[in-house]
Parts: structure tokens; sequence; C-alpha cells
């Protein structure tokens, strides 16, 4: 060795004197040979047991401090796909470099000063707690309701005034402003298929509606349930009972609704004109009692087509609702075939204010009043008819006529379906002003009409002036009365360019007779041109926008 310093070997060396033999004789004690472990390498870690945890639930049910919330435990980042990065082993090869130079230039770098918790949190105890919120503070309260006001309009006021009121003490005062809870539409609690709700939730639901119709609903004119199986008696008495100012009411959907529920409307809301029932079952017995007891004051009434509900009818016929302006009657599409007796000369008698009538898939049919005595009034102030039905509907011009013959200011006439009603007794109803004519023929079954119809002309050159919207699908009107009335409606547009809507499909219309009505109506958006036998291949669809319109004009010329 090239150091100076003297090494010591110690060795031992067994005496020459003892025989092999003792040796080999000698008892030894065998031992296990330890395995040689290295200090770097890290011990293994045990595996922990798998527990079996029962799964998350998707919501969870919190009471607030203006009502009942269901908020959902889900995020809308939860659903993102994202790579697995646990059992994955870190690419240790080219990297060794990297981290070298790294380490090098953090050696030359200055390192920063650390500061300690305590001063972390004595500078954020310095800085004023308002400076957080004062974009919220700053802002006046009569801007934030008129923004609140606007977004009501457009989403409602529940749940968005009960979720902002959670937000500061600014937009707390602000959401509690009466006037944003005018109108206020609620729907039941979500629940999963096949469950009911617990008794707890229920309570709490009703402590709800009793705290938002005591601190709320000061100012309420117009309420609506939708989707409520249970507790429905319950919150129309109470808001009749915390809301004087009630005008309208709507039931959709709803099950169970008794006659306390109408008793506590006729007793406590005094102003109430709008009733809405449709596809709600309802107590019949129930509302005809209110009917007749605070019908005066009734001025629109919704409901619909059901085994019970002829009782209506025949009430509102009796002269309940004198001073009624809106009648509607509709049913399910796929409910089927639907007629209902319906007497025409006891309706105009009881109801001379009507404005507007309405029967949805709903077939009239004619009927007789006992006292024989005939109709002289009519309906003089009807502006909308509407007979449209997706079955074959049995009006004819006589019963359009008994209805239509002193109604001066019809403006919408919508007899989608009613296949056996003629131009010409169309065009000898007395109204001079029609702005929309719907004679469509929309059949749900396998009916087809083969049989050839005349007069359109005579429609087109009554109304040529006034009509906005014309739907004429699948009548079979011939060639030649098809270019004389698009003629006539041409000339009747002219620049002012009234014609906006003309619904073809299904028509005899040739490329003359549309040529000259796309250039003549300029203020034309909608087109619709499916299913036309005459036209050319290409051209034989639905025309939306101006634009696209004129495209068409190109082409045919």
């Amino acid at each position: 060795m090239e150091d100076d310093t003297p090494v010591r070997l110690s060795l031992a060396i067994a005496d020459s004197d003892t025989p092999y033999s003792s040796f080999a004789a000698a008892p030894t004690t065998t031992k296990k040979r330890k395995s040689f472990v290295p200090s770097d390498v890290k011990p293994k870690k045990r595996k922990k047991p798998k527990v079996s945890r029962t799964p998350k639930l998707g919501y969870t049910v919190e009471q607030g401090e203006d009502m009942l919330l269901i908020i959902s435990n889900t995020n809308q980042y939860e659903n993102i796909w994202r790579p697995n990065t646990k059992g994955r082993k870190k690419s240790i090869k080219g990297k060794a470099k990297d981290t070298k130079a790294k380490t090098k230039n953090k050696s030359k770098a200055p390192k920063k000063p650390q500061i300690k918790k305590a001063e972390r949190r004595t500078t954020r105890k310095q800085q004023p707690a308002d400076c957080f919120d004062r974009w919220g503070q700053s802002l006046p309260l009569e801007v934030l309701v008129n923004i609140f006001k606007m977004v009501v309009q457009q989403n409602g006021a529940v749940p968005f005034l009960c979720r902002v009121a959670r937000v500061c003490q600014l937009w707390n005062a602000a959401s509690a402003s009466p006037v944003l809870w005018r109108s206020v539409s609620m729907g039941y609690c979500w629940l999963e298929p096949g469950k009911t709700q617990l008794p707890k939730t229920e309570i709490k639901v009703r402590d709800t509606v009793n705290w938002l119709a005591e601190n709320r609903f000061s100012q309420l004119r117009d309420f609506s349930l939708n989707h409520w199986k249970k507790n429905v008696d319950h919150v129309v008495e109470v808001v009749s009972q915390s809301c004087p100012h009630l005008r309208s009411l709507k039931l959709a959907y709803c099950t169970g609704v008794t006659e306390k529920a109408f008793q506590s409307l006729s007793s406590s809301c005094q102003s109430l004109d709008r009733i809405n029932v449709q596809y709600s079952e309802i107590q019949v017995e129930g509302l005809v009692a209110f009917l007749e007891s605070h019908g005066s004051h009734i001025r629109e009434i919704l409901f619909t087509h059901g085994p019970r509900n002829d009782r209506l009818l025949t009430a509102i016929s009796r002269g309940c609702c004198p001073e009624l302006q809106l009648l509607e009657i509709n049913t399910k599409l796929d409910s089927g075939y639907c007629q209902l007796a319906i007497c025409i000369q006891a309706l105009q008698n009881a109801c001379p204010k009507l404005q507007t009538f309405r029967m949805l898939n709903v077939i009239p049919m004619p009927k007789m009043s006992r006292s024989g005595s005939g109709s002289t009034s009519g309906f003089p102030l009807l502006e909308e008819l509407c007979m449209a039905t997706t079955a074959v509907s049995f009006m004819t011009d006589q019963d359009l006529t008994k209805i239509l013959y002193n109604s001066p200011k019809l403006r919408v006439l919508d007899l989608r379906g009613c296949s056996r009603v003629t131009a010409a007794g169309l065009s000898a109803l007395p109204c001079q002003e029609l702005k929309c004519l719907f004679w469509g023929l929309y059949f749900s079954s396998n009916v087809t009409v083969s049989l050839s119809k005349k007069g359109l002309n005579l429609l087109a050159q009554k109304w040529s002036r006034t009509l906005k919207e014309l739907d004429l699908a699948n009548q079979l009107f011939c060639e030649e009365d098809m270019e004389i009335a698009m003629g006539y409606l041409a000339q009747g547009s002219g620049a002012d360019g009234v014609l906006s809507s003309l619904n073809l499909s299904g028509t005899k219309v040739t490329t003359p007779a549309l040529r000259l009505i796309i250039g003549q109506s300029t203020s034309l958006d909608y087109l619709n041109l499916s299913s036309c036998r005459y036209l050319p291949r290409g051209l034989k669809k639905l025309y939306r926008g101006q634009q696209e319109i004129l495209q068409l004009l190109e082409k045919l010329q």
C-alpha cells in the first residue's frame, strides 16, 4: 500500500498435537443462517384488509334556511373519464440526467425565505373581512332585485330564489322582496321509481310550504303545482289562507284533490278568476260546488275530458259562469277516439262573453236543449275557435254555422281534422278579418281522403289581405284551384307582405303557382312543401327563413 501505516493481522492456527478426529467428534450446535438483507431495501408494506362499505347515495336531504332542499352529491366532472394513476410504475430511464440538472440549478438558485404558519395567520387576520364581499355589498338593492326579476321571468321563482338567499345577507334581503314572488310554480321532490317518501321528509315538505306561505307569498298572484301525488289539499289550503290576492291556480298531473281544497278557495280567495286542472285527478263534485258558489268571478276554465268531467260542462251551460272568457277542454293524444255531447245553444246563452273556445282532440257531438228555444245571441265576442283533432271529425258546415253565425270578430279558426267542412261553408262565415286558418288533415289512424275538393279560390279571395298563417296540409284541391288561390294570395299580400306561414304539404300545388306566391310574399318565413307530387325532386321539403325561400325562388326561375 502507498500509505506507511502498519497493518496488523490476527490469525488463529490450530495446534498440531490435537488430532483431526477430535474436531470431527466434537458436538456442534446447528443455527439457522440469517438471510442477508441489505440496509437500503425497504420492508414490504402489509396489505390492508378490504372493508365493505355501503354505496354512497346520489343525493342528500338538507333543511336550509328557506326550504327543504334535495342536493345531489354527484358533480358534473365526476362522469369524465380519467386514467387510473394508481399502481403505475414511473419510468426512471432517461430522467436521471434531468434530475441531476435540476438539483444543480436548485443548488445555485437563492433560497426563498420561508414564512411560518403563525405569520400567515396574522397576515390573513390583518386583512379586512369585507374585502372578499365588496362586490356584493356595493351593489344597490334595487338593481339586484331587477336582476333577479329577469331571472325569475325565465326560470321561475323556485328554486332560484331559495338558493340565492343563502349567498349573503344582501342577496337574502333581495330574494325576500314580495315583487319576485308573484308567480310561483312548485314541482314535487324527486323520488326513485317504485319508492315512497319517508314520513319525516313529508313533514319537512309541509313545514317548507308553511314557511313560504307565511314569509314569501304575501303578494302571490299565480300559483301552480306539478306532479304532486300527496299533500295537495294541504298546500291549496295553506296558499288560499295566506294569499288573498291569488288570481290563478294550476294543478297539473296532480292526484288526491278533494272538496276541502275547493272549499278553502271559495272562502278565502275572492279574487280567483282562473282555474286549470288539466291532467289531474280531482273530485268533480267539489269543483262543481265551487263553480256554483264562486262561478260569477271565474273567467277562464281549463280541464281534461273524462268520464265524470261532463258535469263541469253541464254546470257551465246552466249559467254558473256568466263572465267566462276562455273555455278549453282537452284530452291526451293517445287516448283514442273521444266524443263529448255539448249543447251549443245552451252554452251561448250561458256564456255570452266567451272569447276563446277550444276543444283539443275532443270531437263535439251536437245535443239539443230540453227547452227547445233557439239561441239568437251566439258568441258575438268570440275571437278564437279550435276544433282540432287527430281523428276523423264529423263536424259539418251546419254545425260550424251554428257556432259562428254571429261571430264577426273571429281571428283564429282551427279546423284540423274536420274533413267534412267545405270551402263554401267557410266562405259563408260572417268573419271578414280572419288572420289564422288551420285546415290541414292530420290523421293518426290509417285514414285516407281521396275525394277532390273545389272552391279554395273563394277563401283566398275573401281573406287574402288579412291571412298571416294558412295550413292546407293534405287537402286535395285540383291544380286549377290551387293556382287561382295562390294568385289571390299573392295579390292580397302585395308590398306589405302579410302572409308569413304557408303549409302546402301533400297538396297538388304546381311550380307556376309556387313561383307566383313566393315572388309576391316578401315576409314569408315558413313554407312546407313536403310530399307535393307535382313538384320536381329536390324541392319537396320544409323551408325556414327568408334566405332559404329566396334560394328556392332562384331554383324555380
